[in-house]
């Protein structure tokens, strides 16, 4: 599984660059910068300290929407109590998540937003599940640096293991899905229905294949069943 780290309008440079070490340390490089040049800064690679080329690499986009354009599976990093969606998996918990996606994913992102006011909730509508860190004290919070560091170890093991190959169409299964089920509460005039939205939307990111194959399955047959919205008319 190939697998981006997203960075979403990051004000620090000196946090970029933690960021960055930590990927390199832990195996990732794929870093990805949205609406910011704090990696480019003196500071960045200061901090960064030998995770330089981490930096070179890294990707520029304007938008969120945009950085995910090439992305089958987007995880992003949120505080529980700002969460506007229900399902949500500790870093623990994405292990086994990861585990059975990385034979049919292609590509995965991990996002992290801004220090001061994380993912707005446009941005984590993108988003395939939300994870965050469990806290003990009652201010929780971590540096970017930090929670970077935090998700490349519990997740470094995946790194280690050979990419399978994957079909283009198996890969695209999720993202396929999430539009073609768009497509049928439209016809059935329950797109405006938010919290049944919002609830599939979310439930989407936890299937394994084998439910995201039979869901597929089950939405063909009532397709053929359902007429055209507007036909005839």
């Amino acid at each position: 599984m190939r697998f981006l780290i997203i960075l979403v309008a990051p004000a620090r440079a000196e946090n970029v660059g933690a960021a960055a070490r930590a990927m390199k340390t832990m195996g990732f490089a794929e870093l990805r910068v949205v609406d910011s040049e704090a990696d480019r800064q003196p500071e960045a690679r200061w901090v960064a300290h030998g995770s330089g080329d981490v930096l070179d690499n890294a990707q520029h986009f304007d938008t969120l929407a945009q950085a995910l354009h090439d992305v089958d599976f987007t995880i992003a990093t949120t505080a529980r109590s700002r969460a506007k969606f229900h399902y949500y998996a500790t870093p623990q918990q994405l292990v086994p998540l990861l585990e059975e996606k990385r034979d049919w994913v292609g590509t995965a992102a991990l996002v992290f937003g801004r220090e001061d006011s994380g993912l707005t909730n446009e941005e984590l509508e993108l988003a395939d599940v939300l994870t965050g860190v469990p806290m003990v004290a009652d201010y929780p919070s971590l540096n970017l640096g930090q929670a970077v560091m935090v998700y490349c170890y519990q997740l470094s093991a995946l790194m280690q293991q050979p990419a399978p190959e994957h079909d283009v169409v198996d890969a695209k299964q999720l993202v396929a899905l999430r539009a073609r089920i768009a497509s049928l509460l439209e016809r059935v005039d329950a797109s405006e229905d938010q919290k049944m939205v919002d609830w599939l939307q979310q439930r989407l990111g936890l299937l394994a294949q084998r439910d995201t194959a039979m869901l597929h399955r089950l939405l063909h047959d009532i397709e053929k069943k359902l007429p055209e919205k507007n036909a005839g008319n």
